[in-house]
């Protein structure tokens, strides 16, 4: 276990390390007594679909299966539970389930996959008492409800009538306080993560509490709010922290130089301030010596690199420029571990995907230990085909966020601990 760093109390935040390692404290799938049991699995079917309705990647299916076998090997009834897009607690046709649905089939072709038309209800219960064992049902899409994302006791009481155990294996939602990713656990009182779950929170939380070293973080993305929280947790764990992306203006901002208009936001200047100040105290901070700027971001007329201290009023940021990418990559050849969470440019755009690009390039053609933290930033690698190369890609943005600020999930809180 690492000490606080004096790093901490410059910034009047202490560090407990040992949170992200209550996970270790609760059922894993191998803790609870499963034979012949109705295991309820919360999975994370919220997949990418193309205007026709179909899937146009599988990953977060096929990375639930080895759950579904396991439990198949157990002899389990297995009733699947998943939300899809925004429905915002109404029936959305182009939400329901129907393409996990065939994918499932697809994948598990010598199984009776079924799919109910809701996810409580009498006609859902009936349907899961004539389940046979190692059978599958998916349940329609849980946010066609209003009382999941309310966390509803109602809606988590008649969740829990369909099954005798719950299993969670959804990362990416849990570290929302939902009824299928949370309320259910005080009603089925038998529960644990599955393999998935486990992967994702082993890889990330061991790789914060006991860093290969020298430990550098990537941190990207538009909006600096989302990551101050990780950088005061990062501080004197981290030997290095690089700044990318859209966040990356309200740091140069704050350090004096004009950003013109590109995205910032003044409200934590302050707290960005006190960050800049922790160079002595064991982690680096760096920014952008060069970027990408543009007059439009949508239809540019103007594209060019400029240093960040000729920013000009007009301009708008939209990716770090060659010499940052080249320092960049010189602080990542010495580094033994990398996490990264959030993209460096506007990647989506051809044109101000360089940055991202590169770095990620670098690292997996180096072989540099390197976990991509979810959302846009594993959107990134697989953009560039770089998915399969890696060493690990988280599939939750927000979750591995949660993780890297210390973090005990609420979905693996409320989870029985081991006898």
């Amino acid at each position: 276990m690492l000490a606080n760093n004096p790093a901490q109390d410059f910034l009047g935040f202490e560090r407990d390390l040992s949170d992200i390692l209550k996970f270790k404290e609760k059922n894993s799938i191998y803790d609870v007594k499963l034979k012949n049991k109705r295991v309820l699995v919360r999975a994370d079917f919220n997949v990418p679909l193309n205007k026709d309705g179909e899937i146009t990647d599988s990953q977060r299916i096929e990375k639930a299966l080895p759950t579904i076998k396991y439990l198949q090997e157990m002899n389990c009834k297995i009733i699947l539970i998943s939300h899809l897009g925004r429905p915002k607690g109404k029936v959305v046709k182009e939400l329901r389930l129907d393409p996990v649905f065939k994918k499932l089939q697809e994948f598990l072709p010598l199984t009776n996959v079924y799919k109910a038309e809701d996810c409580i209800g009498p006609e859902v219960e009936e349907t899961v008492m004539k389940l046979k064992k190692g059978e599958v049902l998916l349940l329609e899409n849980s946010r066609f409800h209003a009382g999941e994302k309310e966390n509803s006791a109602n809606f988590s009481a008649a969740l829990s009538k369909l099954a005798d155990v719950y299993i969670t294996d959804a990362f990416a939602t849990a570290h929302r306080k939902h009824s299928s990713t949370y309320g259910v656990c005080n009603y089925l009182k038998e529960n644990g993560y599955g393999f998935l779950m486990k992967k994702e929170l082993e890889y990330l939380a061991t790789s914060i509490e006991n860093p290969k070293r020298p430990f550098t973080v990537i941190l990207g993305g538009a909006k600096v709010k989302d990551k101050l929280d990780v950088i005061q947790y990062l501080i004197g764990l981290a030997d290095n922290i690089l700044i990318g992306g859209g966040m990356a203006f309200t740091f140069l901002l704050a350090k004096g130089f004009s950003v013109g208009q590109s995205i910032k936001d003044e409200s934590k200047l302050e707290k960005v301030k006190n960050y800049l100040k922790i160079d002595s105290q064991g982690t680096k901070i760096f920014l952008p010596k060069d970027v990408v700027v543009c007059d439009d971001i949508n239809s540019p007329n103007k594209i060019e690199t400029v240093s960040i201290e000729s920013i000009s009023e007009k301009d708008i940021g939209v990716d770090i420029g060659p010499k940052t990418i080249s320092k960049y990559k010189e602080i990542l050849d010495d580094s033994a571990q990398v996490i990264w969470n959030g993209p460096l440019g506007i990647f989506e755009k051809e044109e101000f995907e360089k940055g991202t690009k590169e770095i990620a390039e670098y690292l997996v053609e180096n072989e540099i230990y390197t976990i991509v933290g979810g959302g846009d930033s594993a959107a990134a690698f697989e953009k560039f085909n770089l998915q399969d190369e890696v060493s690990f890609i988280s599939t939750g943005g927000g979750a591995s966020l949660e993780i890297m600020k210390g973090a005990l999930l609420p979905g693996i809180a409320c989870l029985q601990d081991k006898k």
